[in-house]
Formats: C-alpha cells, sequence, structure tokens
C-alpha cells in the first residue's frame, strides 16, 4: 500500500472514508483511465464509499480484485437492462410506515438509517427513498400500535442502510424500546459493517447485546474469503462466546465469487470464525447491477459443486427474494430462476 495504516476506532474510520474514485485507484496503484473515467460517472448516481481498512485488504495493482470489484463505480452501471428497475423486491408496496417494512408474516423490519459504511455496487436498496422512510423518535408510538396489531410479529430485523453505523447509544435506545413488548422473542441485525470495520464490535456493543432478553441474532454479508482476515474472524467469533449466533448471506457476483472453490473457501472461513453460512442470495435485479448478473446454468453448476464439496451444516441455501412472496424462493434445480 501507498500510505500507512493506522488502527483506529470504528467512529473515526467512519468519518475518514474513501470517496473519491481517483484516490481509490491511485492507493491501489492502478492508472487505467477508464477505469476512472467510468467510476466518476457511475459515482454520480451512487457515490464510492469504502473503509481503508476494507481497501488494506485488496491487492495492490490488481483492478481485477474481487473486493475491488464489489465496491468500485463502473461506467456498465449506467446501461439499461430490461427486468432491472428500481425496486427489484417490492418494497415500496411493503413500507406500512416510515421505518417500517413489513413482508413476512412473523418478522418485521425497520430501516433505521440511510447510512452504510460502505457502498456495495450490487446493492438492492441503491435506490431506496431513505429520507422520506427514516423513523423518528415520535414515530416510535405508531409503531409499537403496529406491532401489538400484528400479534403475530415476533422477531424485528434493524437494517438500514446499515443498523451498525449507529451509535452504541442509538441502538441501545431502540432495543429498549423493543424489549418492551412481550410478543418480540427475537432482534436480527444485518450488517456490512463488522466486515469493512470490525472494530465495530466494540466491548460496549457486545455488553449491549449479550445483555437484552431477545434473542440476538447477527447476520453479517461477507462474499469472498479475502474479506475475512484474522482481525475480522476475531473480533466475530468473539459474539459466539456470549451466545450471539452469527450468520452470514453472500451474493453470488459474476467476477467476485462465481465459483465453487471461492464459496467452499468461504464456508471454511466463515466457520472458523464461528460463522454459520445462512443464504446465498441470486443477485437481485436492481438497476445498475446487471454486470454481476450469472445465468441459471452457471449458478446451478456452481451450487452443484458446492454441495458435493461440503457438509450440509456449511452449505448456504441458495434463494431468490421475489416481490410479493411470503417467503424467499429455494432455487437449486430451478431451469428458471
Amino acid at each position: 500500500m501507498t500510505y500507512l495504516y493506522q488502527e483506529q476506532n470504528w467512529q473515526s474510520q467512519m468519518s475518514d472514508l474513501i470517496t473519491s474514485p481517483a484516490e481509490l485507484l491511485n492507493i491501489l496503484e492502478l492508472s487505467v483511465d477508464d477505469l476512472l473515467s467510468g467510476a466518476l460517472l457511475a459515482s454520480e448516481q451512487f457515490k464510492l464509499r469504502v473503509p481503508r481498512a476494507f481497501v488494506r485488504k485488496m491487492q495492490v495493482g490488481n483492478a481485477f480484485d474481487p473486493l475491488l470489484l464489489q465496491i468500485l463505480p463502473h461506467h456498465l452501471e449506467l446501461e439499461e437492462h430490461q427486468g432491472f428497475i428500481t425496486d427489484p423486491l417490492g418494497e415500496e408496496q411493503a413500507n406500512q410506515l416510515p421505518g417500517v417494512l413489513h413482508k413476512y408474516k412473523s418478522r418485521f423490519l425497520l430501516t433505521l438509517t440511510g447510512a452504510c459504511a460502505v457502498h456495495c455496487r450490487y446493492c438492492f436498496r441503491r435506490h431506496f427513498p431513505y429520507q422520506e422512510n427514516l423513523p423518528k423518535s415520535e414515530d416510535w408510538l405508531k409503531i409499537k400500535d403496529y406491532l401489538e396489531a400484528h400479534p403475530e410479529i415476533n422477531e424485528v430485523i434493524l437494517s438500514g442502510g446499515d443498523p451498525l453505523t449507529l451509535s452504541n447509544r442509538k441502538l441501545a435506545l431502540w432495543i429498549e424500546r423493543l424489549t418492551t413488548l412481550n410478543q418480540i422473542k427475537i432482534l436480527r441485525i444485518h450488517s456490512r459493517v463488522p466486515i469493512v470495520i470490525p472494530e465495530r464490535i466494540d466491548e460496549e456493543l457486545v455488553s449491549l447485546l449479550k445483555n437484552s432478553r431477545l434473542r440476538v441474532i447477527l447476520v453479517v454479508h461477507s462474499n469472498h474469503p479475502a474479506e475475512l482476515d484474522d482481525l475480522t474472524c476475531s473480533k466475530l467469533s468473539q459474539l459466539a462466546k456470549h451466545n450471539i449466533l452469527v450468520l452470514n448471506q453472500a451474493v453470488l457476483l459474476k467476477g467476485v465469487n462465481d465459483s465453487a472453490q471461492i464459496l467452499v473457501e468461504l464456508s471454511h472461513r466463515l466457520f472458523e470464525a464461528q460463522i454459520l453460512p445462512y443464504y446465498l442470495h441470486v443477485l437481485d435485479k436492481v438497476k445498475g447491477a446487471h454486470h454481476f448478473d450469472l445465468g441459471t446454468e452457471k449458478i446451478n453448476e456452481i451450487y452443484t459443486e458446492v454441495l458435493a464439496s461440503l457438509p450440509g451444516y456449511l452449505v448456504p441455501k441458495l434463494v431468490r427474494e421475489i416481490a410479493g412472496e411470503n417467503n424467499k424462493t429455494p432455487l437449486f434445480g430451478v431451469t428458471t430462476f
């Protein structure tokens, strides 16, 4: 690397993100003009945003580094493709109240923030109208009323954006509110932050989660074993010591992890960190992400080899989320997705 890295707390890292394509390419010693021009154009629509610690995991001089491909804006994002739309999961219809998405019977999702530590180029919420949907403190009573009117809801999912970009104080406030409702038994937190800024798993957060009466599940998002360095694995494995279940969901991405060998290695690396593979998502057809898409035949070929190479407990479920369906749709063996 062409710069020195000094260990920082997670808040400092969040305030010192790389947002300039030119700076990113310079750090990685990549001077490819077409990469920069494409990145500048695409970042006008969906800005580059990546922590420096995550960039340290990338290979200098490699324009096809699998971590870089996930976050570097690309001119292909500007192309129009049939079926690739701004709301591929039909979340506008499921948006019952500010911050509330209720798609599945027993689960209820809160988008507490539109902020992320990293902008993944394939993000299915890259066009989501966050400013119109962030719950304010005064919205809590409406949310509480909604939950009580739906006693079948027993699990709340904190999402975003990324809920772990919030301070521990704000997280504690929302967890305390949810804890007052006896019907809520499980708290699930979906976050990419521990993968890109592992220092986010600090003592205060661990204490907050382990002392909740709710059964806490953290679902992280790692797509490639190179994301899981020793520090990241060490931080995440701390959670298992406190009875906090950690699961991983990945997205199958062309050029990033489109081989059984990479996915098998990812599952083994996750297990070393006491994380269980959970879902392997087929790409959501969001506008701007077509260049990551894989054909049905290739996906089935990869997954067949994954099944043959891993014990069942290390095989993530191959799924697609389809707008309006009551659950995620299992895909293995399906001839058309």
